[in-house]
């Protein structure tokens, strides 16, 4: 069974960057057809989904956040990251990983959310 596991700091301080990294075990980052996802849930809002790295290496981000947010990863860890930089306390969420069967919006499997807050 494939597992997900979020790590970073849980505060950070506005105008800083943000950096998270999900370690992946029980299955790898390159297998062909899946790609791997930063998703996130401000407190009393919805699911945002940020951006993705696929197995070929290739990255999308969603329009809203794409000047500020890096995603890539680490092949010899099994590892993914996600940079979020010049935070506001509007990017306070919990922040998830997970994977999608390439092309199919299906997340079959996640992390189980890291909470991260920005406050001075």
């Amino acid at each position: 069974q494939v597992q997900l596991q979020e790590s970073g700091p849980g505060l950070v301080k506005p105008s800083q960057t943000l950096s998270l990294a999900c370690t992946v075990s029980s299955g790898s980052i390159t297998t062909n057809n899946y790609c791997w996802h930063w998703i996130r849930q401000p407190p009393g809002r919805g699911l945002e989904w940020m951006g993705s790295i696929c197995n070929d290496g290739y990255t999308y981000y969603t329009a809203s956040l794409k000047s500020r947010t890096s995603i890539s990863r680490d092949t010899s860890k099994n590892q993914f990251a996600l940079q979020l930089g010049s935070v506001t306390p509007e990017d306070t969420a919990i922040y998830y990983c997970a994977r999608e069967l390439a092309a199919t919006y299906y997340f079959d499997y996640w992390g189980q959310g890291t909470q991260v807050t920005v406050s001075s």
